[in-house]
C-alpha cells in the first residue's frame, strides 16, 4: 500500500489525499463486530475515567474511614493523573510489538487489581498504591484506545467511532461518578470500589471477546514521542490542549462552590445542573464527532469559543437562575466536543504515528488537569471563588484564537 506524503504543518484537505491513519491494514470486520469492538473500548474508557474520578464523590467517607484529612485524601486523585501522564508513553514503548488487544486487556487487569486493593485498603498507603495502578491503567488504555477507531471502522465512520470512544468520559460524569457516590452513601465507599472492580472484570471479558487481533505496524520507540513535538502542527495542538484543558479544570474543579456562592443555589438544583451538564457533554461529544473529520481546527475553535462564552456567562449571570442554566448547558456541550477535536487534530498532524500522537495527547491532557486544578486553587485562595471562571475564559479564549489561526494557515 503506498503512503501519501503529508506536510503536517500545511495540510489542505481539498488538494492533498486523505492519509490512511491505520498503522497496519485493518482487520476485516462485519459492521456489527466493528461497532461492538468500538463499544467495548468506549465502556473501557467509561470504566477508567469513573475509577479515576471516584474519590471526588467519596472524599469525606474515605477520609473518615482511613483517618486522614480531606486534603490528604485529595492526593489520591492527583497521584493518578500524574502517573497517567508518564504511563501513556511508557506503556507504548514497553509494549513494543505486542498485540494491542492484549495490551488493552492488561490495562483492564491492572484496573481490576487497583479497584480490588482500594476496596480492601486498611490504610492510606494501600490506597495510594492502588491509585498508582489506576494511573498506569488510565495512561496505557487511553494511549492505545484513543487511536483505535481508525482500525475498527471504515474511514467514513471514524469520526463517529472516535466520538463514541470519547463519549465514555461524558457518560462517566453523568452516570459513573454519581452512581459510585450513591453506592458509597448507602453501602460504604469500599463497596463502590468493589462495584468498579466487577465492572472492570466485565470489560476485560468483553475486550477479549469482541476485539480482533490488533498487531502494531511497528514498535513505538521512546525517541519517537518527543520527536513529534518537532512538527509545528503537533506543537500548536499541544499548546491548545494544555490551555483549554487547564482552563476547563481550573474552573470546573470549583464549580460546586461557584454555584453555591455566586449563583446562590442549594444541593438539589446543583445536582440537577451537573446532571444537565453531563447530558449536554454527551451531545457535544457526538456533534463534534460528526464534523471533526472535515476540520479539527475549526471544531476546536468553535468548542473553545463556546466554552469561553459559557464560563463568562456563568460569571455574569450571578443569581439569575435561567442564565446559570443556559451557561452550564453551553459549558457541557463545549467541553464534550473538546477531546474529540483535540484527538482529531493530533491524528491529522501525525497520520504516520497515531499511537505516539495519542500518547502525546494523553500526557498533555493529564498534565493540564493537574496544572489547571493547581492554578485554579491559587486563584480561589488569592482572589475569589468566581475568579476561576475568568481564568478559564482567558485560557479557553486563547485556544479558540490559536485554533482559528492554525485552521487558516492549514488552508493556505
Amino acid at each position: 500500500m503506498s503512503e501519501a506524503v503529508v506536510d503536517p504543518d500545511r495540510y489542505t484537505p481539498a488538494s492533498a489525499p486523505e492519509p490512511d491513519l491505520s498503522p497496519t491494514p485493518p482487520t476485516p470486520l462485519t459492521p456489527v463486530r466493528s461497532w461492538l469492538a468500538v463499544t467495548a473500548v468506549a465502556v473501557g474508557t467509561f470504566t477508567v475515567v469513573s475509577t479515576e474520578m471516584l474519590p471526588v464523590g467519596l472524599l469525606t467517607p474515605i477520609s473518615q474511614g482511613l483517618n486522614v484529612s480531606d486534603g490528604t485524601t485529595g492526593l489520591a486523585l492527583t497521584l493518578a493523573a500524574v502517573v497517567a501522564a508518564f504511563a501513556a508513553p511508557a506503556v507504548l514503548v514497553a509494549a513494543k510489538r505486542l498485540d494491542r488487544r492484549i495490551v488493552l486487556a492488561a490495562m483492564m487487569v491492572l484496573l481490576l487489581v487497583a479497584n480490588t486493593v482500594s476496596a480492601l485498603a486498611q490504610n492510606f498507603a494501600m490506597l495510594l498504591v492502588a491509585r498508582l495502578l489506576v494511573g498506569a491503567s488510565i495512561g496505557g488504555f487511553w494511549a492505545i484506545g484513543a487511536s483505535l477507531a481508525t482500525r475498527l471502522v471504515p474511514e467514513r465512520s471514524v469520526g463517529r467511532a472516535t466520538a463514541l470512544i470519547f463519549g465514555g468520559v461524558s457518560v462517566a460524569s453523568v452516570v459513573g461518578v454519581p452512581t459510585g457516590t450513591l453506592i458509597g452513601e448507602y453501602a460504604g465507599w469500599r463497596v463502590a470500589f468493589a462495584a468498579m472492580a466487577v465492572l472492570s472484570a466485565a470489560v476485560l471479558v468483553a475486550l477479549l471477546l469482541v476485539l480482533p487481533p490488533l498487531p502494531p505496524g511497528r514498535a513505538v520507540r521512546l525517541g519517537e514521542i518527543p520527536a513529534l513535538l518537532r512538527r509545528g502542527s503537533v506543537r500548536v495542538g499541544v499548546v491548545g490542549l494544555v490551555l483549554v484543558i487547564a482552563g476547563h479544570f481550573g474552573a470546573y474543579t470549583y464549580v460546586r462552590p461557584i454555584l453555591e456562592d455566586v449563583a446562590d443555589l442549594g444541593p438539589g438544583p446543583i445536582g440537577g445542573l451537573l446532571l444537565g451538564y453531563g447530558v449536554a457533554g454527551i451531545v457535544g461529544n457526538f456533534v463534534a464527532g460528526a464534523y471533526v473529520g472535515r476540520g479539527p481546527h475549526a471544531t476546536l475553535a468553535l468548542a473553545a469559543g463556546l466554552l469561553t462564552a459559557a464560563v463568562v456567562g456563568l460569571a455574569v449571570a450571578g443569581a439569575w437562575t435561567p442564565g446559570t442554566v443556559v451557561a452550564m448547558a453551553g459549558w457541557g456541550v463545549a467541553y464534550g466536543a473538546v477531546p474529540v477535536a483535540l484527538q482529531g487534530w493530533m491524528l491529522r498532524s501525525a497520520p504516520d504515528a497515531p499511537e505516539a500522537a495519542s500518547a502525546v495527547f494523553v500526557t498533555g491532557f493529564q498534565v493540564a488537569i493537574s496544572l489547571g486544578s493547581l492554578l485554579g486553587g491559587v486563584a480561589v485562595d488569592a482572589v475569589s471563588t468566581s475568579s476561576v471562571l475568568w481564568f478559564g475564559a482567558l485560557l479557553a479564549g486563547a485556544t479558540a484564537l490559536l485554533a482559528g489561526a492554525a485552521g487558516r494557515r492549514a488552508r493556505t
